[in-house]
């Protein structure tokens, strides 16, 4: 009897030590899957941007360039400086507004609509969002992304025009001066042509007052020149009122896009 107890404690002993030294079981454990390797969802493809360039009919007389001017009045105040140089000088230019700067400016715009020798109003949109019709970021500003925005902000910026007793506009010129090509062909459908430009006279606003009063200053026969007048705290303003001067001392003719012939890139204005 004493034999079978130990020879049944020996046999427990000996599983026990078994089962503690890893002795693999009979039946396999489940294994986990290993998870198949996932492809990162494509990065959308960035639109193909361009910014339209836009000449005149030049003068071919010497002496006497014939420049286009255009102004965006995009959001802010309206610049003293420039405005009271164009009138006191009795210079043409073409300014591009938006809704948001016609709110904000009753009095500028009381200016333009005394002086329709001088100023021709065009549309620069309701919202200042450039108008390109897929997402993106233009320095940091959202596009309108998908043909109805576009079509908006364009629809928008000429309501506010009309009610604000502008004429009509026939021009357009979207925030950045940027657009893909789709765009384009969408505001051409409406009607309007697309002012480029050939001079970027003052940075966005964002030059010194030399080196935009030199930029400008520069403009030859058949350039179109655009510059800002909506911020009357940046320097570049004072330099766009000099170049004025300086234009008009040389002999230039200045003319408004309404003035003139004018040839587009892009098929801006075909």
């Amino acid at each position: 009897m004493n034999r079978i107890l130990l020879a049944s404690a020996f046999l427990l002993v000996s599983i026990s030590a078994a089962s503690a030294g890893g002795i693999p079981s009979a039946v396999p454990t489940a294994v986990s899957p290993v998870p198949a390797a996932v492809s990162p969802a494509p990065k959308a493809l960035a639109p193909k941007l361009v910014e339209p360039h836009l000449h005149i009919a030049r003068s071919n007389v010497v002496g006497h360039a014939r420049i286009a001017l255009t102004f965006d009045a995009c959001m802010g105040q309206a610049d003293e400086r420039i405005l009271s140089t164009l009138v006191r000088e009795r210079i043409r230019a073409t300014i591009f507004v938006t809704a948001r700067w016609l709110k904000r400016n009753p009095e500028a715009l009381a200016l333009f609509l005394q002086n329709p020798d001088l100023f021709e109003l065009e549309n620069h949109g309701q919202n200042h969002i450039p108008a390109v019709d897929t997402p993106t970021l233009i320095y940091g500003i959202a596009s309108a992304g998908s043909p109805h925005a576009v079509r908006q902000e364009v629809e928008g910026g000429a309501a506010a025009m009309v009610a604000a007793g502008i004429p009509a506009p026939h021009w357009f010129r979207g925030s950045t001066a940027k657009y893909d090509l789709s765009a384009i062909g969408e505001i051409r459908a409406m009607g309007y042509r697309i002012a480029g430009y050939s001079v970027n006279g003052d940075g966005g606003s964002l030059l010194g007052a030399v080196i935009t009063e030199k930029r400008i200053a520069s403009a030859k026969d058949g350039d179109v020149v655009i510059s800002h007048v909506n911020q009357p705290t940046h320097a570049a303003g004072e330099g766009v009122a000099k170049a004025l001067v300086d234009l008009k001392a040389k002999g230039t003719q200045f003319v408004r896009l309404e003035d003139v012939e004018d040839t587009g890139d892009d098929k801006t204005t075909e």
